[in-house]
């Protein structure tokens, strides 16, 4: 597995990396929920702009991302605008998809960009982060179900090729779909080349899938704060323990 490095997290080496959504309605709760989450020293956290109030002004939405941004230490951002057709809150057409995504990357307060596979204006999403020097993160997301295991190595095997790090997220109806996410992830592990992968199954079903990514080959993983943003995140500090429990199982020294 490649690495990628973002201010000095390195993304697809050791063990997985632990995300921490935002997910405040307004400026106010933001700043509190920013505060918070960074005394759980997370390796990277992700400011959920459709769960904001003003995420469709792109100007108000730029104010929250530099005050998040002001207010981590340091910590990576990860900008995300999940649309209603992947499971997120966001109605909007792609035309502005693309010009909100283009209005995070240009505000200098944005280090990952979350750009969904199946999105109209992807590609001129993943420009936007290029030239601004944003790593890509290229989702697919199926709330509904597990596809088959090679339509699932398919989805990251393509988001590898187009973006930074490939990321997928599905919905298992039995422990047998659990399984098959875990398969999928280590065949396009073997597929993917260099690009780091993240892979969960959701909901309490899916919750070992993000614990043991190590093994299977996800680089990292979403846990929550005060609140989830995705059905099945297991809180950071338990997700932490958990992690590093299989880390040293599996002998790991990084």
């Amino acid at each position: 597995m490649g690495v990628v490095a973002v201010k000095g997290v390195r993304i697809g080496e050791g063990k997985p990396k632990i995300c921490v959504p935002l997910v405040g309605a307004t400026l106010a709760a933001l700043r509190e929920e920013a505060a918070f989450v960074e005394t759980l020293s997370p390796d990277l956290v992700e400011l959920r702009i459709d769960l904001f109030e003003s995420w469709s002004d792109p100007e108000a939405a730029v104010r929250a991302v530099r005050e998040v941004a002001a207010s981590l230490g340091g910590i990576p951002l990860l900008f995300t605008c999940r649309t209603k057709a992947e499971g997120g809150a966001a109605d909007i057409a792609p035309s502005r998809y693309a010009a909100l995504n283009a209005a995070a990357c240009a505000s200098g307060a944005v280090d990952l960009l979350d750009v969904e596979l199946f999105s109209p204006s992807r590609d001129e999403c993943l420009a936007a982060a290029r030239a601004r020097g944003v790593v890509s993160v290229v989702s697919s997301h199926d709330f509904e179900r597990t596809p088959p295991v090679p339509e699932m190595v398919s989805r990251l095997v393509e988001a590898a090729r187009l973006g930074d790090i490939a990321k997928l997220a599905v919905m298992p109806g039995s422990i047998g779909d659990v399984l098959a996410l875990l398969s999928a992830t280590v065949e396009a592990r073997k597929a993917a080349g260099a690009t780091p992968l993240a892979t969960m199954s959701m909901g309490p079903l899916g919750a070992v899938s993000r614990l043991s990514g190590e093994a299977f080959g996800s680089a990292f993983t979403f846990g929550s704060a005060k609140k989830a943003s995705a059905p099945g995140q297991v809180p950071a500090e338990r997700l932490r323990v958990a992690l590093d429990i299989v880390h040293d199982a599996m002998g790991g020294t990084k």
